[in-house]
């Protein structure tokens, strides 16, 4: 290879270091800044996930406090995630007065590993009363502090826990610690059993988040009332053509797009986020970006990270974002793909097969432990997703419906019904297969086909829970995974070593069949939409819980008080306040968008319908006043007209609903706005509707 071609390629590679993780004072980072000791120590801690050594903290915070200064930042702040689903920031300068007219920068090794926010604001569910304002804001060095930039401004960002005065978790990021820990713990005793060494054992938990969104152009946004104050349309025509083409779907990207996407990778790499795919969705005007699998605490703080950029990144580009589940009707909604994994002590994942007995023998314990997991805490695992957005997408489209089931494929599933029989000693494919570990065979790898239906499906080396909302935090749903994981090894664990060494592989073997048998019924590779699969589920007694409602109340059962406190990733009393938060938050959204929808109808729809009955009216009796004939006039003044006092009817049908404070009644009220609102719309002339429609806001880019 000629010099200059190297040359080339060096330059290369150095422009890709230089973007990435420019603003993240990672590992890399330290080692400029920091002692040999306290270097060694932190990235022992980081690596290790134990505490940290305080002797260090001032030394780490004065390092940060440099390298923020060097890169143009004037204050900092503990990162965190409430109960709200959302981030949460407060920004301290740096800047100190020295007491000589003067100031200085300065930052503390306790500043840094402890703040004290006002709590009063954030959601508790009663975790904490109304006059008890203080929360603690605690330092994760295992997630790295970052440098957040908005225009001229650069704040230091530190990842952080939050809890009350009593130490109750009210944050997102503490039960995700704490169920990592758990699910650490038994996939310990697991390796041991398996005789892969586990001294100093540590699990990692892999998440790769696949983020789907809408873009539509600002200007239209801002003239929607109902996008502006609830993420989603609650009204729109649906317009002649969408996605029925299926045409968008990895077609060539607009160059628009292409501007915004590029510079989005950008800030997200700058931020150490392994941004990685991007690309057209089904629906016009929807987009995916999906990064590298990272461990799972980090993971999820870089797609609270992604949502952010997304937003900032598109306003820049003359775009809003649009991360609600369904912000228009008939019309894919937008989720949040989960694909969740273990890296097992050994550095191999635990849901790959192997190339050999022993191998796919821990291979397939992990998956029958799934299986147990799943159909056990269905309702669990349904409750991790539920929101007001969610239940307009589960089960419509492509989305995956509310019933919780496995797919495995039709290999692994021939597998698994061999193990239940007894022993598996042939591949799908025909042949007999070397036998191992008890009558447990290799397996093929790449050994299943992908089931877009499926809420839980596994794709060859990781399961993808599908029903996880655009939206949403995706801590819930992994703190749910990691707990009944951990539950279901555990069981596994206990009987095996009750069993000992001698009699390991029968005992496995009659532990998996015996998984198999009691929960195979959650095990589904058909078409997850069609009617027979919601009546064959019913028969199986699987739960179809469809609204948020019920779903919630999942988290108030004695099974899952017991699980959550057992493992100690939840207490009672921090459960109870998740039910509390949600389901308020579930009655406020939808009173929110009752009264959008009221306020829409009542002073741009209703005016824009009865001017131009009016002017139609007019014109109607020009023409007969002309000697003309206005049949078909009248017969469209008719249909306005009734279709106005329909809309009329339904908008004080859902004001007494709201007045009663009556949830269920909004919902439905407002769905019944909707249609002769929807109906108007198809009928009024184009220039005289008050809303962009749907066509514009899906094509127009």
């Amino acid at each position: 290879m000629s010099p200059k071609k190297n040359e080339s390629k060096s330059e290369a590679r150095e422009m890709l270091t230089d973007i990435y993780g420019e603003n993240v004072f990672s590992l890399k980072v330290m080692r400029d800044y920091l002692s040999d000791a306290a270097f060694k120590s932190l990235s022992g801690t980081i690596r290790s996930g134990a505490t940290i050594d305080p002797r260090i903290a001032d030394e780490v915070a004065d390092a940060m406090k440099i390298w923020a200064l060097e890169r143009g930042a004037t204050h900092y702040t503990h990162w965190f995630q409430p109960l709200t689903g959302t981030t949460a920031e407060k920004h301290d300068s740096f800047i100190v007065p020295d007491g000589e007219g003067g100031a200085i920068a300065k930052f503390s090794g306790e500043e840094l590993i402890q703040g004290e926010p006002d709590a009063s604001s954030f959601p508790s569910g009663g975790l904490r009363a109304t006059f008890e304002a203080r929360g603690y804001t605690a330092w994760d060095p295992t997630s790295p502090a970052f440098i957040k930039e908005d225009g001229q401004s650069r704040t230091l960002c530190i990842p952080t826990v939050f809890c009350g005065y009593h130490g109750e978790a009210l944050d997102k990021k503490t039960p995700l610690l704490r169920s990592m820990k758990a699910l650490n713990t038994q996939i310990c005793r697991l390796a041991k059993l398996f005789g892969v060494k586990s001294d100093g054992c540590r699990v990692i938990t892999t998440l790769g988040s696949e983020q789907e969104y809408f873009l539509i152009d600002k200007e239209l946004h801002e003239a929607r009332l109902d996008l502006l104050q609830c993420g989603r349309t609650l009204f729109g025509r649906s317009p002649a053509k969408h996605q029925q083409l299926e045409d968008h779907y990895f077609g060539a990207i607009k160059s628009r797009v292409v501007a915004f996407m590029t510079d989005l990778d950008r800030e997200l790499w700058r931020l150490g986020v392994p941004a990685r795919t991007r690309h057209n969705e089904v629906c016009p005007g929807q987009f995916e970006i999906a990064p590298m699998f990272e461990e799972l605490n980090l993971a999820v703080d870089h797609n609270m990270l992604t949502m952010e950029i997304i937003r900032r990144v598109a306003e820049e580009h003359g775009f809003a974002c649009l991360l609600h589940e369904k912000p228009f009707a008939g019309v894919n909604g937008s989720g949040k793909h989960n694909n969740w994994s273990i890296c097992g002590p050994d550095g191999k994942n635990w849901l790959s097969p192997g190339d050999d007995p022993h191998e796919n023998a821990k291979f397939l314990t992990v998956i029958c432990a799934l299986i147990k997991a799943v159909d056990t805490h269905a309702d669990l695992l349904r409750a991790a997703v539920a929101s007001p957005g969610n239940d307009h997408r589960l089960g419509a489209n492509e989305a995956p419906p509310a019933i919780i089931s496995i797919f495995l494929g039709e290999q692994l599933t021939d597998i698994i019904d061999q193990i239940e029989k007894g022993g598996a000693n042939r591949s799908h494919k025909g042949g007999m297969i070397e036998l191992g570990v008890d009558s447990i065979p290799p397996l093929p790898r790449g050994n299943t086909d992908r089931n877009r239906t499926s809420p839980f499906a596994f794709t060859g080396n990781k399961f993808e829970f599908r029903a996880v909302g655009s939206e949403q935090n995706p801590s819930a749903a992994n703190v749910v995974l990691n707990t009944i994981m951990a539950e279901a090894l555990d069981e596994i664990c206990t009987k095996l070593e009750k069993a000992g060494a001698e009699e390991f592989n029968a005992a496995l073997q009659s532990i998996l069949s015996d998984i198999i048998r009691k929960h195979k019924r959650v095990l589904f590779n058909g078409d997850g939409y069609t009617d027979e699969w919601v009546a064959e589920a019913e028969r199986r007694g699987l739960p179809n819980l469809k609204k948020t409602p019920e779903a919630l109340a999942s988290y108030r059962t004695e099974k899952a008080k017991a699980l959550f406190s057992k493992y100690r990733v939840l207490s009672e009393r921090e459960l109870a306040s998740r039910y509390e938060v949600y389901i308020e938050a579930y009655h406020r959204v939808v009173k929110i968008e009752a009264r959008c929808a009221v306020t829409m109808a009542r002073t741009m729809i209703a005016p824009a319908a009865i001017r131009a009955q009016t002017e139609l009216a007019g014109n109607i009796k020009s023409v007969k006043e002309a000697g003309g004939s206005a049949a078909g006039a009248q017969s469209l003044l008719e249909e306005i007209c009734r279709h106005t006092e329909m809309m009329l009817s339904a908008i004080k049908s859902l004001e007494s609903r709201i007045a009663e404070d009556d949830v269920s009644g909004m919902i439905s009220a407002t769905l019944a706005l909707r249609e002769p609102v929807d109906e108007l719309e198809g009928l009024l002339p184009d220039d005289a509707w008050p809303l962009p429609s749907y066509a514009e806001m899906l094509f127009m880019m």
